[in-house]
């Protein structure tokens, strides 16, 4: 009998019901199928078959906290006993906003919406009508979320798939995209500033914003190299081009006031999700009064029936009051910073060295002939089936990893976990 009867038998049957057994995609990918889960407290989570684990995946980021966090669930459930969703304002709303006007340098204006698919594509929105111009100039690797207009160059087969440097073709990451898919946008490496100089010079004309993650956490989590974010802020000034930070995953990991905070690069808009709510859905378009302004006009329309319910609000707010009044995330980063080093020396004792970086509260493992990757490209070296393997092994041994290489670190997690994951990593390494 499977190690994961149970998690086998239902997703046979979800098979029958749901489109692939699955409601996202990112959720095929577990082996040896996809795995149901029962319960999930601090730094664990339990599938079906009883299996408890150690997760570095966090619901791919966003418990900050860990699985149900006892302040996030009593406020949620303050929250939901007075009514779900009113479709009007109240307080708890404006506060939220209140406090994230406090906390986040480019939030003069904000709108709440439910996930960072939706607040990206508003912010898009919002740059075409400040500018009237067209197009956008995003990077490769980097997600924006799976709307047609972002769904290009966010995966491809091979480096010579792409295309030169300087002109890189537009790689549909799914079917179904309309026959102009890439006019939209014009697409760079990252992390290459002369070469992004050039593009927007040559064709500001028609570039309405330059989108980007602060750190290229989807693929590689990779850092902005030196003057990188400085530069594109100096070139959107000059050109008058909306800078746009995807903060989806960096924000309230990198700082209160996200990677813009951090690095002292402020964006003219910027997209916040996953980690502010602990895993409700909600998501924030924040912005500098003048591009935020059509928004508030009504002149770009933005809407959501759901936008604002009480228990996601509700959520964000015990949040962010545990990581100020527990001062959570120096923990995070330290705890991640060990983890990073453990894993490095772990992997090449066990005569299987990994490149990990990252920051600390998110970083990225994987087997790659580099030394480091700067960007996607460098990427596209990685030995995926080896790394599958290793999640494989560390999965039977009860610790649970995220595919594709991205690592997340809690609140919830401890130095003894840190180092046990460490030992069973260097386990599965030295036998891999």
């Amino acid at each position: 009998m499977s190690r994961y009867e149970q998690s086998r038998l239902l997703y046979e049957r979800a098979c029958r019901v749901l489109a692939g057994g699955v409601s996202s995609e990112f959720r095929r990918y577990s082996v040896p199928h996809p795995l149901f889960y029962s319960t999930g407290n601090g730094s664990h989570i339990c599938d079906v078959d009883g299996h408890e684990y150690l997760d570095f995946t966090l619901s791919q980021g966003p418990l900050i906290l860990g699985h149900s966090h006892p302040a996030v669930l009593a406020e949620v459930a303050r929250a939901s006993s007075a009514g779900q969703l009113f479709a009007g304002q109240h307080l708890a709303e404006l506060e939220l906003a209140e406090e994230l006007a406090s906390l986040i340098p480019c939030a003069e204006l904000m709108r709440f919406s439910l996930s960072g698919s939706e607040a990206d594509h508003a912010a898009l929105r919002v740059a075409r009508a400040v500018t009237g111009r067209p197009r956008f100039l995003r990077f490769e690797g980097h997600y924006h979320g799976w709307f047609d207009n972002v769904a290009l160059s966010i995966s491809a087969p091979r480096v010579e798939a792409m295309g030169p440097r300087d002109a890189p073709h537009a790689i549909a990451w799914t079917q179904g995209l309309p026959a102009n898919h890439g006019e939209q946008c014009l697409i760079l490496p990252w992390n290459d500033l002369d070469l992004a100089e050039r593009v927007l010079r040559r064709q500001a004309h028609e570039i309405a914003a330059v989108i980007t993650e602060p750190v290229m956490c989807n693929n590689g989590c990779i850092p902005p190299a030196p003057g990188f974010l400085v530069g594109l802020r100096h070139l959107c000034d000059e050109l008058d081009i909306a800078l746009i930070f995807d903060e989806v995953i960096t924000g309230f990991r990198l700082g209160l006031g996200g990677a813009q905070q951090r690095f002292g690069v402020t964006p003219d808009l910027a997209v916040f999700g996953k980690a502010l709510a602990s895993g409700y859905p909600l998501s924030v378009l924040a912005g500098r009064r003048r591009w935020m302004q059509p928004i508030a006009e009504g002149t770009v329309i933005h809407a959501g029936t759901m936008n604002s319910g009480q228990p996601s609000i509700a959520a964000a707010q015990a949040t962010l009051r545990v990581l100020r009044e527990q001062n959570v995330l120096p923990r995070l980063e330290e705890l991640g910073l060990g983890l990073m080093h453990g894993l490095k020396d772990a992997s090449h004792r066990a005569g299987c060295p990994m490149v990990i970086q990252g920051l600390g509260p998110m970083f990225h493992a994987g087997f790659t002939p580099l030394a480091q990757v700067c960007d996607f490209r460098d990427t596209l070296t990685f030995d995926k089936p080896k790394y599958a393997a290793f999640v494989a092994g560390m999965q039977d041994r009860n610790i649970r990893l995220i595919g594709r290489g991205l690592w997340y670190i809690s609140a919830a997690h401890t130095p003894a976990e840190i180092e046990h994951c460490v030992a069973t990593a260097y386990d599965v390494l030295k036998n891999l």
